[in-house]
């Protein structure tokens, strides 16, 4: 059925902010993005003179078209969660715990470890907390790390690295609420401008190499060095108890290959195209690729060995694809949202007249967008629903005259506040995949890195100042890090390790 856009001033307004206020007051994003779609069908429907039955069909029109449009998407995540469970049940994780356990013989080099791991891991943030959590864990409690500590690491290794990493579950999603065509592209461009992820992987480094806590995660450092005995309750992660390394190196490595090497021949690279222009073409498309080659990989690993029998590695399967639904669900229903908004009731038209006749200073807009954008994914505990609602609008208001120049830092600035509200929510899936992977107590570790994202966070809100009159990233950055390096130290001027454990390090 063909739709026609009807402008309908202000009211096109009311279906992103009845969605965001509904997640907001009830903590659930699912149903409040369902009404503020349907609420803005509603408006399409009522404008057009018809009546309810008009508004449920363009709602589910809507939702038809937008799954179609990113049905490379759907696939890609479907088979990447699909890898993830497999990587987990043959035993690979156990295997390189072990294997670490044997080469780590300091809490620093530990901790280095466990973040460079966070960091390798970045294909999606669940699969990195669970894997880097069972990984590291029997390496962390020997070498007496906290608990804390070590769900600390995972959590600022897992999504503040997945939303700058150009091949993950992140970049696509974004990718894809951006612009079917360019936004792979934009994607990349906001990278500089993601001072939270940036800053935050600058922090965990910084904090693993000087052994600097302060607060909360001061105390459990000092409880877990004071302990003769760090005892794991918790069941391990079921897995074969033959899995060898290879069993989690490989698929990655080759899932993370492929899907390069898929990019760049679906956009043409290897018939004459650009490699940029190449990757950019279809990612999501390439990523597909890499992850079914991922998965091959697994089952050529497995089978013949016998980690699993052929039922249990289609069970796997089925197991890591239904994983990906509840966040399937809410990129669906932020999809057409936006869709509704865009194409059909004039919502960035009307916001795009607004702002081009406002005397908002436009350089205060990155800021204001990250406070907003790091509230909304507290509440929520969600940064693809938060990102999902406001990317829609931050494009509409920079595509007003004069703030077109404003989109790459707004955009920026929304994912940033996006992944703070998310990596400190107590109900964020995230913060609960890190305490589960470390086998932390929750509000344990809510508590020890709520001070740890806040500081990194208070130093972003200075750097968002800076770039919004400067539009350039490169000096926010070097004074962010400037900042955040000197308050780690000013913070932890009385937390020095002791001489016996000092000594213990250079052993």
């Amino acid at each position: 059925m063909e739709y026609t856009m009807i402008e309908t001033g202000w009211v096109s307004l009311l279906p992103p902010l009845i969605a965001i206020t509904l997640a907001l007051i009830t903590k659930e994003v699912y149903s409040s993005l369902l009404i503020g779609l349907f609420s803005g069908a509603l408006i399409y429907a009522f404008a057009g003179g018809g009546g309810i039955m008009r508004a449920v069909t363009t709602m589910f029109d809507m939702m038809s078209s937008k799954i179609s449009d990113n049905a490379y998407m759907i696939l890609f995540l479907g088979l990447l969660w699909a890898v993830v469970v497999l990587v987990s049940r043959s035993g690979g994780s156990q295997a390189y715990g072990r294997w670490a356990g044997k080469k780590l013989r300091s809490r620093r080099a530990a901790s280095l470890a466990t973040s460079f791991l966070g960091v390798l891991v970045f294909i999606d943030d669940g699969f990195n907390c669970l894997t880097v959590g069972t990984v590291m864990r029997p390496v962390a409690d020997r070498l007496r790390i906290s608990r804390e500590k070590l769900a600390y690491i995972i959590d600022a290794t897992a999504a503040p690295v997945c939303i700058i990493a150009p091949v993950s579950s992140w970049a696509v999603a974004v990718a894809s609420e951006v612009s079917q065509t360019e936004g792979f592209h934009v994607f990349l461009s906001t990278i500089p401008f993601n001072l939270y992820a940036l800053l935050t992987i600058v922090m965990v480094f910084t904090v693993s190499i000087t052994g600097r806590d302060f607060g909360p995660m001061k105390k459990a450092e000092e409880r877990a060095r004071a302990a003769e005995e760090l005892t794991d309750e918790a069941k391990e992660e079921e897995g074969s108890s033959r899995g060898r390394v290879i069993d989690l190196v490989l698929p990655i490595a080759v899932l993370v290959v492929c899907a390069i090497l898929g990019m760049a021949y679906v956009g043409g690279f290897f018939e004459g195209v650009s490699f940029s222009e190449a990757i950019g073409y279809n990612p999501t498309a390439g990523l597909t690729l890499g992850a079914f080659a991922g998965l091959i990989t697994a089952m050529l690993l497995y089978l013949p060995r016998k980690l699993m029998s052929p039922r249990e590695f289609i069970e796997a399967i089925v197991s890591g694809i239904g994983s990906i639904i509840p966040p399937m669900l809410i990129l669906i229903l932020s999809w057409s949202l936006g869709g509704v908004c865009r194409q059909l009731i004039g919502t960035g038209e009307f916001i795009s007249g607004f702002v081009s006749g406002s005397n908002l200073p436009l350089g205060l807009l990155p800021f204001l967008i990250f406070v907003i954008a790091a509230l909304m994914s507290f509440s929520m505990g969600t940064s693809w629903g938060t990102f999902g609602m406001l990317i829609p609008i931050v494009t509409m208001i920079c595509a007003a005259d004069g703030a077109g120049a404003y989109l790459i830092p707004a955009l920026g600035a929304t994912l940033a506040g996006s992944v703070y509200g998310d990596h400190c929510s107590p109900i964020s899936d995230t913060t609960i995949l890190s305490s589960t992977g470390s086998q932390c107590q929750h509000i344990r570790h809510v508590e020890t890195q709520l001070p740890y994202a806040t500081l990194v966070a208070v130093v972003c809100a200075v750097g968002y100042l800076i770039a919004g009159f400067t539009l350039s990233p490169w000096i926010s950055l070097a004074v962010g890090i400037a900042l955040l390096i000197a308050a780690i130290f000013v913070l932890g001027r009385f937390d020095w390790e002791s001489k016996k454990l000092r000594e213990e390090e250079k052993a």
